[in-house]
Protein backbone atom coordinates (compact mmCIF):
# COMPACT_ATOMS: atom_id res chain seq x y z
CA UNK A 1 0.00 0.00 0.00
CA UNK A 2 1.57 3.23 -0.95
CA UNK A 3 1.76 5.73 1.45
CA UNK A 4 1.26 9.93 0.41
CA UNK A 5 2.87 11.51 3.75
CA UNK A 6 -0.31 13.66 4.03
CA UNK A 7 -3.54 13.85 6.53
CA UNK A 8 -6.17 13.95 3.78
CA UNK A 9 -9.34 11.90 3.47
CA UNK A 10 -8.61 12.13 -0.18
CA UNK A 11 -4.90 10.36 0.38
CA UNK A 12 -6.57 8.01 2.89
CA UNK A 13 -8.60 6.75 0.43
CA UNK A 14 -5.92 6.85 -2.16
CA UNK A 15 -4.00 4.35 -0.41
CA UNK A 16 -6.79 2.21 -0.14
CA UNK A 17 -8.14 2.85 -3.42
CA UNK A 18 -5.05 4.20 -5.88
CA UNK A 19 -3.60 0.57 -7.03
CA UNK A 20 -3.77 -0.36 -10.53
CA UNK A 21 -7.02 -2.63 -10.39
CA UNK A 22 -8.38 -1.93 -7.41
CA UNK A 23 -11.31 0.50 -8.65
CA UNK A 24 -12.14 -2.53 -11.37
CA UNK A 25 -12.39 -5.12 -8.61
CA UNK A 26 -14.45 -2.96 -6.79
CA UNK A 27 -16.72 -2.05 -10.19
CA UNK A 28 -16.96 -5.84 -10.48
CA UNK A 29 -18.01 -6.66 -6.95
CA UNK A 30 -20.34 -3.97 -7.15
CA UNK A 31 -22.10 -5.50 -10.38
CA UNK A 32 -22.78 -8.76 -8.65
CA UNK A 33 -19.48 -11.20 -8.83
CA UNK A 34 -18.54 -12.67 -6.08
CA UNK A 35 -16.43 -15.54 -7.09
CA UNK A 36 -12.58 -15.47 -7.02
CA UNK A 37 -12.54 -17.26 -10.35
CA UNK A 38 -15.21 -14.73 -11.39
CA UNK A 39 -14.00 -11.68 -10.68
CA UNK A 40 -10.71 -13.19 -12.37
CA UNK A 41 -12.17 -14.22 -15.68
CA UNK A 42 -13.49 -10.66 -15.86
CA UNK A 43 -9.66 -8.91 -15.67
CA UNK A 44 -8.21 -11.49 -17.41
CA UNK A 45 -4.79 -8.50 -17.69
CA UNK A 46 -4.67 -8.88 -14.32
CA UNK A 47 -2.43 -12.00 -12.15
CA UNK A 48 -4.18 -14.25 -9.55
CA UNK A 49 -1.65 -13.14 -7.37
CA UNK A 50 -2.34 -9.67 -7.48
CA UNK A 51 -6.08 -9.95 -7.12
CA UNK A 52 -5.41 -12.12 -4.09
CA UNK A 53 -3.62 -9.32 -2.72
CA UNK A 54 -5.92 -6.89 -3.80
CA UNK A 55 -8.79 -8.71 -1.98
CA UNK A 56 -6.69 -9.52 0.51
CA UNK A 57 -6.81 -5.19 1.43
CA UNK A 58 -9.53 -5.10 0.40
CA UNK A 59 -10.72 -7.38 3.59
CA UNK A 60 -8.33 -5.82 5.82
CA UNK A 61 -10.02 -2.38 5.36
CA UNK A 62 -13.59 -3.70 5.02
CA UNK A 63 -14.61 -3.54 2.22
CA UNK A 64 -15.77 -6.85 1.24
CA UNK A 65 -15.88 -9.95 3.62
CA UNK A 66 -15.08 -13.45 2.89
CA UNK A 67 -18.68 -15.79 3.13
CA UNK A 68 -19.03 -19.24 2.01
CA UNK A 69 -20.44 -17.62 -0.43
CA UNK A 70 -17.31 -16.16 -2.06
CA UNK A 71 -17.01 -12.12 -1.90
CA UNK A 72 -19.70 -9.79 -0.46
CA UNK A 73 -18.98 -5.78 -0.61
CA UNK A 74 -19.66 -4.38 2.48
CA UNK A 75 -21.69 -0.89 3.29
CA UNK A 76 -18.18 0.81 3.08
CA UNK A 77 -17.85 -1.20 -0.52
CA UNK A 78 -21.37 -0.12 -1.28
CA UNK A 79 -20.59 3.68 -0.84
CA UNK A 80 -18.48 3.41 -3.56
CA UNK A 81 -21.03 3.62 -6.16
CA UNK A 82 -21.72 7.11 -6.50
CA UNK A 83 -17.76 7.53 -7.02
CA UNK A 84 -17.75 4.52 -9.29
CA UNK A 85 -20.61 5.21 -11.61
CA UNK A 86 -19.51 8.70 -11.40
CA UNK A 87 -16.27 7.47 -13.47
CA UNK A 88 -18.04 6.30 -15.71
CA UNK A 89 -20.23 8.84 -16.43
CA UNK A 90 -17.16 11.36 -16.74
CA UNK A 91 -15.17 8.91 -18.78
CA UNK A 92 -18.27 8.45 -21.23
CA UNK A 93 -18.52 12.16 -21.17
CA UNK A 94 -14.99 13.35 -21.81
CA UNK A 95 -12.58 10.02 -22.12
CA UNK A 96 -14.66 7.70 -24.19
CA UNK A 97 -13.78 7.14 -28.02
CA UNK A 98 -14.19 4.17 -30.43
CA UNK A 99 -12.64 1.01 -29.03
CA UNK A 100 -8.48 0.51 -29.31
CA UNK A 101 -7.45 -2.96 -30.59
CA UNK A 102 -5.93 -3.62 -27.23
CA UNK A 103 -9.05 -3.32 -25.57
CA UNK A 104 -11.11 -5.99 -27.19
CA UNK A 105 -11.00 -9.31 -25.64
CA UNK A 106 -13.88 -11.49 -26.82
CA UNK A 107 -13.81 -13.94 -23.87
CA UNK A 108 -14.21 -11.34 -21.64
CA UNK A 109 -16.87 -9.61 -23.47
CA UNK A 110 -19.01 -13.04 -23.68
CA UNK A 111 -18.84 -13.07 -19.57
CA UNK A 112 -19.86 -9.72 -19.37
CA UNK A 113 -22.62 -10.54 -21.75
CA UNK A 114 -23.71 -13.65 -19.95
CA UNK A 115 -23.74 -11.86 -16.87
CA UNK A 116 -26.11 -9.33 -18.30
CA UNK A 117 -29.01 -11.67 -19.84
CA UNK A 118 -31.93 -12.19 -18.21
CA UNK A 119 -33.29 -15.66 -18.80
CA UNK A 120 -36.85 -14.50 -17.47
CA UNK A 121 -37.97 -12.49 -20.56
CA UNK A 122 -38.00 -15.78 -22.66
CA UNK A 123 -40.46 -17.55 -20.12
CA UNK A 124 -40.09 -21.24 -18.88
CA UNK A 125 -38.59 -22.19 -22.24
CA UNK A 126 -34.93 -23.16 -22.99
CA UNK A 127 -33.00 -20.35 -25.48
CA UNK A 128 -29.56 -21.05 -27.12
CA UNK A 129 -27.80 -17.80 -28.41
CA UNK A 130 -25.09 -18.17 -31.48
CA UNK A 131 -22.33 -15.38 -31.52
CA UNK A 132 -20.25 -15.10 -34.60
CA UNK A 133 -17.50 -12.75 -34.52
CA UNK A 134 -15.83 -13.88 -37.87
CA UNK A 135 -12.50 -11.56 -36.96
CA UNK A 136 -12.00 -12.34 -33.45
CA UNK A 137 -9.05 -14.45 -31.87
CA UNK A 138 -12.23 -16.52 -30.77
CA UNK A 139 -14.99 -16.53 -32.99
CA UNK A 140 -17.98 -18.63 -31.71
CA UNK A 141 -19.46 -18.37 -28.36
CA UNK A 142 -23.21 -20.04 -27.39
CA UNK A 143 -25.34 -18.96 -24.33
CA UNK A 144 -27.75 -21.29 -22.98
CA UNK A 145 -30.38 -19.56 -21.20
CA UNK A 146 -32.71 -21.64 -19.13
CA UNK A 147 -35.58 -20.48 -16.76
CA UNK A 148 -32.53 -19.86 -14.03
CA UNK A 149 -29.25 -19.74 -15.54
CA UNK A 150 -27.55 -18.66 -18.24
CA UNK A 151 -24.03 -20.77 -18.90
CA UNK A 152 -21.90 -19.58 -21.58
CA UNK A 153 -20.23 -22.42 -23.68
CA UNK A 154 -16.94 -22.91 -26.04
CA UNK A 155 -17.86 -25.59 -27.71
CA UNK A 156 -21.20 -26.36 -29.70
CA UNK A 157 -23.60 -27.53 -26.52
CA UNK A 158 -25.72 -29.64 -29.23
CA UNK A 159 -28.54 -27.50 -28.88
CA UNK A 160 -31.00 -25.94 -31.73
CA UNK A 161 -30.11 -22.51 -32.46
CA UNK A 162 -32.68 -20.03 -31.54
CA UNK A 163 -30.94 -17.06 -32.76
CA UNK A 164 -27.60 -16.50 -34.32
CA UNK A 165 -26.15 -12.78 -33.38
CA UNK A 166 -22.87 -12.15 -36.06
CA UNK A 167 -21.37 -8.82 -35.90
CA UNK A 168 -17.22 -7.76 -35.77
CA UNK A 169 -16.19 -8.07 -32.19
CA UNK A 170 -15.66 -3.93 -32.21
CA UNK A 171 -18.85 -3.41 -33.01
CA UNK A 172 -20.65 -5.88 -29.98
CA UNK A 173 -18.15 -4.18 -27.53
CA UNK A 174 -19.84 -0.91 -28.48
CA UNK A 175 -23.27 -2.11 -28.76
CA UNK A 176 -23.09 -3.76 -25.38
CA UNK A 177 -21.41 -0.43 -23.78
CA UNK A 178 -24.41 1.62 -24.97
CA UNK A 179 -22.34 3.44 -27.96
CA UNK A 180 -24.10 2.02 -30.67
CA UNK A 181 -27.85 0.94 -30.13
CA UNK A 182 -28.20 -2.92 -31.18
CA UNK A 183 -31.62 -2.10 -33.59
CA UNK A 184 -29.47 0.66 -35.36
CA UNK A 185 -26.52 -1.45 -35.82
CA UNK A 186 -29.29 -4.20 -37.49
CA UNK A 187 -30.54 -1.48 -39.36
CA UNK A 188 -27.48 -0.32 -40.79
CA UNK A 189 -26.16 -4.05 -41.38
CA UNK A 190 -23.56 -3.61 -38.69
CA UNK A 191 -24.97 -6.38 -36.90
CA UNK A 192 -26.87 -9.58 -38.61
CA UNK A 193 -29.71 -11.18 -36.19
CA UNK A 194 -31.40 -14.70 -37.25
CA UNK A 195 -33.83 -16.97 -35.88
CA UNK A 196 -36.90 -17.80 -34.88
CA UNK A 197 -39.31 -15.17 -34.85
CA UNK A 198 -40.69 -15.28 -31.15
CA UNK A 199 -37.20 -15.33 -29.49
CA UNK A 200 -36.10 -12.30 -31.25
CA UNK A 201 -38.86 -10.00 -30.69
CA UNK A 202 -37.79 -10.80 -26.97
CA UNK A 203 -33.94 -10.36 -27.25
CA UNK A 204 -33.86 -6.97 -26.65
CA UNK A 205 -35.90 -6.81 -23.27
CA UNK A 206 -33.70 -10.31 -22.37
CA UNK A 207 -30.08 -8.21 -22.94
CA UNK A 208 -29.80 -5.77 -19.93
CA UNK A 209 -26.68 -4.88 -21.69
CA UNK A 210 -23.36 -3.13 -19.44
CA UNK A 211 -24.17 -1.11 -15.95
CA UNK A 212 -22.57 1.80 -17.78
CA UNK A 213 -24.51 1.82 -20.65
CA UNK A 214 -26.94 4.58 -19.48
CA UNK A 215 -24.30 6.94 -19.08
CA UNK A 216 -22.78 6.48 -22.40
CA UNK A 217 -26.06 6.86 -23.76
CA UNK A 218 -26.69 9.56 -21.75
CA UNK A 219 -23.50 11.15 -23.05
CA UNK A 220 -24.14 11.01 -26.67
CA UNK A 221 -27.00 12.73 -26.54
CA UNK A 222 -25.63 15.21 -24.70
CA UNK A 223 -21.98 14.97 -26.47
CA UNK A 224 -22.67 14.06 -30.40
CA UNK A 225 -19.20 14.19 -30.74
CA UNK A 226 -18.39 11.71 -28.02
Amino acid sequence: MSRYGQYCPITRSLEILGDRWTLLIVRDLLVGATHFNELARGLPGMSRAILSKRLDLLERHELVRRTDDGYQPTDACRDLGPIIFGLAEWGARWAFGEPRQDELDPTVLMWWIRGGIDPAAFGERRVVLHVRLPEARRTRFWFVVDRDDVSLCFTDPGHDIDVLLETSLSTLYQVWEGRIDLLAAVRDGLVSLTGRREVLMRLPDALLFSPVAPYVRRARLTSPAT
